[in-house]
């Protein structure tokens, strides 16, 4: 991420001397190491999530950015839903409302060839538009952030590449530190020329860019499989158990579901859902009036769920009709604001009412990171993001530079930093080692087997040696 500027010179392989300068290579040489795999990655982050980003924001990921003149009177909702069907056979299972009254209402319908999305103009009951669910510029750019389209060895390579992107930081925190003008380490000297000035720069950049970049990398770990799917989310998610004797479906919120992109709250996705068919729950949907789309929508409003909010239509025959608001779906730009609410599809009851002051402490954080994440948080976060990914682009084509410009004309040479002979403190690396394998499964695994091969092979193999020095 970063290059001291101020110590003696490190662009040739020399070998070091003093304990601080054999410190200095072993921090470097893992910074290098690190960077070859975890550059490629990062670009390809960055790029998808400024594509994603830019989609959100200036045509919307679901058509919530689809523009309409408004009218006096908008038609029923069911009547809506009834037009989209008519366009496109099957059954709704999703309304998701509009932002403004000069914004379409978009159905969710699901058919024989799978589903599909249709916007509704309110007023006309125009059919404006209809695509494919998952299957647009967004979706791409989703798939590929989350799994490089590989699926699973794609998302497993994802968490090891944010792992080593914290050595990343940590190294390059250390060979950043300042150690003599300490203003060059904040702001680059603009009249160096050659590696230096292309030091300085990758140096300054990272330096500033670090804390988001940290931020990023433990939301983005959260999503992960091995570390967010199988041991950060089921130790933090919503206990059902607050929902006080109400019975539960066999599925989770996470079967709600559809494609690479959640649809559930993070805090939620394992939560089993409430089941409809009891008498249990609180005052929902009055008494006498019929359970459709349009008493549901009517409760949503009154329950102050205003702007866009979304409904799922019940699942089976003892689903439930759910009423969702969260800033992950772009929804709003305040995650304090977010809410689920489970409502019985044969009594109207509530049987489940979840807001953000009902999450743990990491479902909070996690109901914070992911917005901010995403870049949904108001155009301030936009900006901001768009901002640090361009550092991050920037930072690794740099780092790049710096190496092409360091590596000897030979052919053959890796030219990575100088292992020192006698590494200080290599058993508090190794126990370093054991407890981001303990923290970090793949990650750990990946740093203990990296150390291994440069130990005892590298070092022991005359020809990888030259040819990875």
């Amino acid at each position: 991420m970063a290059l001291n500027t101020n110590t003696k010179p490190i662009g040739d392989a020399q070998t070091p001397d003093g304990f601080a300068q054999k410190f200095y290579f072993a921090a470097w040489r893992w910074h290098f190491y690190a960077g070859l795999f975890v550059i490629p990655f990062l670009i390809i982050l960055a790029i998808t999530g400024l594509m994603m980003m830019f989609i959100t924001q200036f045509d919307g990921r679901d058509g919530e950015k689809i523009a309409i003149d408004k009218g006096e009177v908008a038609l029923p909702v069911s009547e809506q839903a009834n037009i989209a069907i008519t366009h496109v056979p099957g059954s709704v299972v999703e309304w998701i409302g509009p932002k403004s009254d000069t914004l379409a209402t978009v159905f969710r319908v699901k058919g024989e060839s799978g589903q599909r999305m249709v916007a509704v103009n309110p007023y006309t009951g125009a059919v404006l538009e209809t695509w494919d669910r998952r299957a647009s510029w967004y979706d791409l750019a989703d798939n590929i952030h989350s799994t490089l389209l590989i699926g699973d060895t794609g998302d497993r390579l994802l968490e090891i590449a944010a792992g080593l992107s914290l050595i990343l930081v940590f190294t390059g925190l250390y060979l950043w530190w300042p150690r003599g003008n300490a203003m060059a380490a904040f702001v680059p000297n603009l009249r160096a020329r050659g590696r230096a000035f292309w030091k300085l720069l990758h140096a300054v950049t990272g330096f500033w860019m670090t804390g988001l970049l940290v931020v990023f990398l433990i939301s983005g770990l959260s999503w992960a499989g091995v570390w967010g799917g199988m041991i950060v989310q089921p130790w933090s998610s919503f206990p059902a158990e607050k929902w006080d004797n109400v019975p539960l479906s066999d599925d989770i919120h996470a079967s709600m579901n559809h494609g690479a992109q959640n649809d559930v709250l993070w805090a939620l996705e394992q939560t089993h859902m409430p089941a409809s068919g009891s008498d249990v729950g609180a005052f929902g949907v009055p008494q006498g009036q019929p359970m459709n789309i349009d008493t549901l929508v009517e409760l949503g409003l009154s329950l102050e769920m205003e702007g866009r909010f979304r409904v799922a239509f019940p699942n089976g025959d003892n689903g439930v009709w759910t009423l969702n608001r969260d800033s992950m779906s772009s929804d709003s730009h305040e995650p304090t604001t977010d809410r689920t609410v489970h409502v019985d599809q044969y009594t109207g009851k509530i049987l489940a009412d979840v807001g953000y002051v009902d999450y743990s402490v990491m479902g909070k954080a996690m109901a914070l990171g992911i917005p901010f994440h995403m870049g949904l948080m108001g155009t301030w976060n936009f900006i901001l993001n768009t901002l640090f990914c361009l550092s991050v682009i920037f930072v690794c084509v740099s780092g790049a530079v710096l190496w092409v410009k360091r590596r000897p004309s030979r052919a053959g040479r890796l030219a990575a930093p100088p292992f020192p002979a006698d590494l200080p403190f290599w058993k508090g690396a190794v126990l370093i080692g054991l407890f981001t394998s303990m923290a970090f499964p793949l990650v750990g695994l990946t740093l203990l087997a990296a150390l291994t091969f440069d130990l005892l092979i590298l070092g022991n193999i005359p020809a990888m040696k030259r040819a990875l020095s």
